[in-house]
């Protein structure tokens, strides 16, 4: 009894804490390595297995979710991870090879990632842009993972109104003159919708609807993903906004 409740004191510390949080979850990767395994049934390895990473995120959301009168944190922690689990699995079988130049991009989106590409290069060019378009991708969609999204979640939560669009860049580009906001976003892993709506005026809910979109250009602000998030902004309005 006495460990649950320094547990329970460890999360509601982190809850607040940024460095408790990470402390936190440092502290519990064998109880998380675990509950992985027990899915996959197989030994995760961090670095190379995205199941790992969606359980240390599904764990630092069962830490924001937990109150007291919930049972056992760890009970509750473990329930989360395993349903973090299987919606990405769910999502994987749906999404298998996404990775590709021709897929379209989300439900209903003429757009692909071929038409990132410049028409009229020569070959050598035409591949180099290819490979570094491929390579920005893939690292994109292994750090999206990181926050609980796909590639094809963000591309299906874009704006489809221009209205709602400029509303959407007009906070990004609050959050972008703030760099204290993007510091929060970053070790927070969870989009600062408060703040955001006080620098910015921009109505929360509209901000909550496209959450995914918001995230995943904040992120790109973030670790200079250019074709990225040059192609968010064509998808999503059919020009490159002023972000």
């Amino acid at each position: 009894m006495g460990g649950e409740h320094a547990i329970v004191h460890m999360v509601y510390r982190a809850k607040k804490d940024a460095l408790a949080a990470d402390e936190l979850i440092s502290q519990y990767m064998n109880f998380i390595r675990s509950e992985t395994a027990r899915f996959t049934h197989a030994v995760p390895s961090e670095g190379r297995d995205d199941e790992l990473s969606i359980a240390m995120f599904a764990f630092y959301e069962a830490v924001q979710g937990y109150e007291r009168g919930r049972g056992s944190f760890l009970s509750y922690a473990s329930a989360a991870i395993r349903n973090r689990l299987v919606d990405y699995n769910r999502k994987e079988e749906r999404h298998k090879g996404t990775v590709s130049y021709d897929a379209p991009l989300g439900d209903g989106e003429e757009h692909t990632l071929s038409d990132m590409i410049p028409a009229g290069e020569d070959g050598m060019k035409q591949w180099t842009v290819r490979e570094a378009t491929r390579e920005e991708l893939e690292e994109f969609a292994n750090n999206l993972m990181e926050y609980g999204l796909s590639l094809s979640e963000v591309a299906d939560n874009c704006p489809k109104q221009e209205r709602t669009l400029q509303a959407c860049h007009k906070a990004l580009q609050a959050a972008r003159e703030n760099p204290g906001i993007l510091d929060r976003f970053v070790k927070s892993r969870r989009l600062p919708l408060a703040e955001l709506t006080a620098v910015s005026g921009v109505a929360r809910k509209t901000l909550e609807r496209h959450r995914s979109y918001m995230m995943a250009i904040l992120l790109a602000y973030t670790n200079g993903y250019e074709i990225i998030r040059g192609h968010l902004c064509q998808v999503s309005g059919g020009k490159e906004a002023s972000v």
